[in-house]
């Protein structure tokens, strides 16, 4: 700075008038220079607004970001993932023709906000991931033709789109399945898609042997008893709705134990505990205390080897029976009266019964009682003698392990298991039990028929095989096979809905109890 306060009168004129020369020049040389050419990929040639690319293995990266055309007819890549074309927001017209893409990405067109134009004709796509178009905010014009569209439930929100959308799509046809080859896609009713599908997935494993599980409901709370022989415990479990498990609660003493019954009658909790050694009690659960006290004893001279127990109410009176498997005892009806459960009537002595099971329909309780040593026997209540009085067999299946019963419409139908031999589903016609369809079922000692919303399922166990769900078909009134479980000898099923979770426990008893929940998967997603 010294030095130029120092120069000559006039020389600051001069460096000036030179400084602005040299600007000028700059200026001069800079409008002589050719327009700046915008990145173009090496497999491309591109202008301002247009790139054309080919014999490219995938979508080109730096592509000029100003481009409105997009030509990548005849490349050589097969699929396009997520953000392929991220940052062409100005980008009005893309063709992807005559490439053999089988797969695009759900967000493959995503940030093409400008896109009017789009052309995929001729490729090898099969199916579209669902809303791959919705991105594409004001597309006009799309071109599907040429693909091999499989027109399952993975195209019917295609077909939905189709029908709403304001974009014109050229005429798109079927390659499969059969039934739909050579259909226009646009024409194809919704109704023909069945795409909601259903599955009992592993939800939680209770790491102990069980031979009964008895769901619950007392206080506003969800309960399951447990007969657990290897334990020597009727164990009590709680859904826990926060974490929505199953734990720990109580445990009632019960040596040998085979089935745990839970009954609350007028607001009180009762927990039956059926041992096949060492007699059976019945319990109580004070809620003062907290605990279950013994009540009263189950007289073991008539009930000698319990198998199953049933509760059920007729006529406002609380009544449970206990099926006997020895051959000195007898199944046996005990009823409800102030403050405990007295002897009500004997049944079907010295049979080896296995089941029971309680049906109320047309305004008649039935008992239902299978024994290892003769068919099923029907027994009728009799309003005039307030006890049971034998109706009749089920000579069809002599030799049934557990009986369950279901109703379909207005049918009703009994479920039998075998351990040698079919299993049996019978229909009531009136008069009498018919056969309407036998399932293999060696080794079986348990099954039950469930519903879950409007879904009819069968469980049917074995000793020596998997767990076969079956699914009851409408149209042929028939169970069809519908899912393998993988439970190690099983001995009771039972559906429990637990909240939102549709749960189904299978007691082993050999080894773990495993709970499956129902889950609901939608194929068109």
């Amino acid at each position: 700075m010294l030095g130029l306060w120092a120069l000559p009168q006039g020389s600051g004129h001069r460096l000036l008038g030179l400084s602005l020369l040299g600007f000028c020049l700059v200026l001069l040389g800079d409008a002589k220079r050719p327009p700046k050419t915008p990145p173009c990929p090496p497999s491309c040639s591109c202008t301002r607004d247009t790139a054309f690319c080919v014999d490219s293995k995938a979508v080109p990266k730096n592509l000029p970001t100003e481009v409105i055309s997009l030509l990548l007819n005849s490349n050589k890549f097969t699929l396009i993932g997520d953000n392929a074309f991220m940052g062409l927001s100005h980008l009005q017209y893309l063709f992807i023709e005559n490439n053999d893409i089988w797969a695009l990405s759900r967000f493959t067109f995503r940030g093409l906000k400008s896109l009017t134009h789009l052309s995929l004709a001729n490729n090898n796509l099969q199916t579209l991931p669902r809303d791959v178009f919705r991105p594409l905010d004001i597309l006009s014009d799309l071109d599907l033709r040429g693909n091999s569209l499989n027109c399952d439930c993975k195209v019917k929100w295609l077909v939905e789109w189709l029908a709403n959308t304001n974009t014109t799509v050229a005429p798109i046809y079927c390659s499969s399945p059969p039934r739909f080859q050579e259909h226009k896609v646009q024409d194809l009713p919704l109704r023909e898609f069945d795409c909601i599908t259903t599955d009992f997935v592993l939800y939680q494993t209770l790491p102990f042997p069980a031979v009964s599980a008895e769901p619950f409901l007392y206080a506003s709370d969800l309960y399951l008893a447990l007969a657990q022989p290897s334990a020597s415990a009727c164990n009590i479990l709680k859904w826990d709705y926060v974490e929505r498990q199953l734990r720990d609660f109580d445990r009632i003493p019960a040596p040998s134990a085979v089935h745990c019954k839970p009954l609350v009658v007028d607001g009180q909790l009762y927990m039956v505990a059926a041992q096949l050694f060492g007699g059976s009690y019945i319990y109580h659960w004070d809620p003062n205390t907290t605990r279950f006290n013994k009540l009263q004893d189950i007289d073991p001279e008539r009930v000698r080897k319990p198998n199953d127990l049933e509760a059920f109410r007729i006529e406002g009176d609380w009544f449970f029976a206990i099926a006997d498997s020895s051959k000195a005892g007898a199944t046996s009806l005990y009823r409800w009266h102030q403050n405990g459960f007295y002897s009500h009537q004997a049944l079907h002595a010295w049979h080896r019964d296995t089941d029971l099971e309680f049906v109320d329909g047309e305004g008649k309780p039935r008992l239902i009682v299978s024994s290892s040593s003769q068919a099923p026997v029907i027994y009728q209540w009799s309003r005039a003698q307030k006890q049971f009085v034998a109706q009749g067999e089920v000579s069809q299946v002599p030799d049934a392990q557990a009986v369950k019963h279901f109703r379909a419409g207005r049918d009703s139908y009994l479920c039998l298991s075998r351990y040698i031999g079919d299993s049996k589903i019978l229909r009531w016609e009136g008069t009498r039990f018919s056969e309407v369809q036998a399932l293999p079922s060696r080794g079986s000692l348990a099954l039950q028929p469930f519903l879950v919303g409007e879904r009819r399922y069968l469980a049917l166990g074995s000793d020596f095989s998997f767990t076969q769900i079956y699914q009851w078909d409408e149209g042929r009134q028939k169970f069809v096979r519908f899912q393998e479980l993988a439970v190690q000898a099983p001995r009771a099923f039972c559906y429990m809905p637990a909240g939102d979770a549709q749960l189904l426990l299978a007691p082993s008893f050999k080894g773990q109890t495993l709970v499956y929940r129902h889950v609901v998967v939608d194929l068109s997603a």
